[in-house]
C-alpha cells in the first residue's frame, strides 16, 4: 500500500511537470508557428501514439453509436477549449496570467454545479470565488487596467477556457462507454484535427521555417504533456484520492509561472507571487470536500 501511494505520487509529479513546463514551451513555440497549426499537428500525433497505446493494452478503439454525440461535446470543451482556445490567448498573454486564469476552473465548476446540479454553494465556496478574483485583480491590475484589444482577447479567450473546461465537468458526468487511452485518444484527435483544419483556414503556417528547437518543442508538445502525461494521470487517479490527485494538479500553473522567468524572461515578482497565492488558494478552497 505504501509502496503503491509513493508509485502515484511520482506519477502525479510526473504528470504536473510535464503539464506545468507545457506552457512557456508551448510560449517560445508560437515565436515559429501559430498556435492551432502547432497545437493541432502536435495533437493528431499524439492521439495516434495514444491510439496504438489503447490497442496494445488491448482497449476497445470503437464508439457505440450511442457515445457519439457525448463523445463530441466532450471534444470540444475538454479539448477545443481547453487546448485550443488556451493556446490561442498564449499568444497575447504571459504565462502567468494564461496558466493562473485557466486554473480557476475548480471555482466554476462549484458555481455551475448549483444551476445544474442543485449543489448550492457553501460559505468555503464564495470564499474560493472571493480569493480567485483578488488574484485575478492583482494580475491583471498592476498597470490600471490598461488592456490593450490584444490583451482582453488573450485573458478572455483564457477565461472561456477554463469555464467550457468547467461547464463540460458538470455536464459530461455520465461515463462515456469507450475505456480511457482510448477515449483521450478520440478526443484529442479529432479536436485538434479540427484546429489543423481551422490554422489552414486562417493562418499561414510555414513548417519549412521551423527551427531545430522549434521541432524539438514539438516533440516535447507531441510526447510528454498529451502522451506520456495522459497516463501518468491516468496512473496517478487509480493510486491516489481524487481530491489529493487534483489539488496536487495546482503544481501545473506554478511550475509553468516559474519555468517561464527563467526560459522566456517573464517576470516574477511580488505581484505575480501574490495572485498565485490567491488564486491558487480559492482554487484549493474550490476542490475540497465538505
Amino acid at each position: 500500500m505504501v509502496k503503491a501511494r509513493w508509485i502515484g505520487i511520482a506519477c502525479l509529479g510526473i504528470t504536473a511537470f510535464g503539464w506545468g513546463l507545457n506552457w512557456p514551451f508551448m510560449k517560445l513555440l508560437l515565436r515559429e508557428l501559430p498556435p492551432l497549426s502547432a497545437r493541432g499537428l502536435a495533437g493528431v500525433t499524439a492521439s495516434l501514439i495514444l491510439a496504438v497505446v489503447a490497442w496494445s493494452r488491448r482497449e476497445r478503439l470503437s464508439v457505440p453509436r450511442e457515445a457519439i454525440l457525448p463523445l463530441l461535446f466532450a471534444t470540444f470543451t475538454n479539448v477545443i477549449a481547453w487546448m485550443g482556445f488556451g493556446t490561442v490567448a498564449m499568444k497575447w498573454v504571459t504565462v502567468g496570467e494564461g496558466a493562473l486564469l485557466a486554473y480557476t476552473m475548480p471555482i466554476w465548476a462549484t458555481l455551475f454545479a448549483w444551476p445544474l446540479l442543485g449543489m448550492r454553494p457553501t460559505v468555503r465556496n464564495i470564499i474560493a470565488l472571493c480569493l480567485g478574483i483578488i488574484g485575478i485583480v492583482i494580475l491583471f491590475g498592476g498597470d490600471g487596467f490598461s488592456f490593450t484589444p490584444e490583451k482582453l482577447a488573450g485573458a478572455s479567450l483564457a477565461l472561456s477556457a477554463a469555464i467550457l473546461f468547467a461547464l463540460g465537468n458538470i455536464l459530461n458526468r455520465a461515463p462515456i462507454p469507450v475505456p480511457p487511452v482510448a477515449l483521450v485518444a478520440w478526443q484529442v484527435g479529432l479536436g485538434c484535427l479540427a484546429m489543423i483544419v481551422f490554422g489552414l483556414l486562417f493562418e499561414k503556417p510555414d513548417f519549412s521555417a521551423v527551427s531545430l528547437q522549434g521541432w524539438a518543442l514539438m516533440a516535447y508538445m507531441t510526447i510528454v504533456p498529451m502522451g506520456v502525461c495522459y497516463l501518468t494521470w491516468f496512473e496517478t487517479l487509480r493510486i491516489l484520492p481524487p481530491a489529493t490527485a487534483s489539488t496536487g494538479m495546482l503544481l501545473v500553473p506554478i511550475v509553468g509561472v516559474m519555468s517561464a522567468a527563467l526560459m522566456v524572461g517573464e517576470p516574477l515578482g511580488l505581484r505575480e507571487v501574490l495572485a498565485m497565492v490567491f488564486t491558487l488558494g480559492g482554487v484549493t478552497l474550490a476542490l475540497q470536500r465538505t
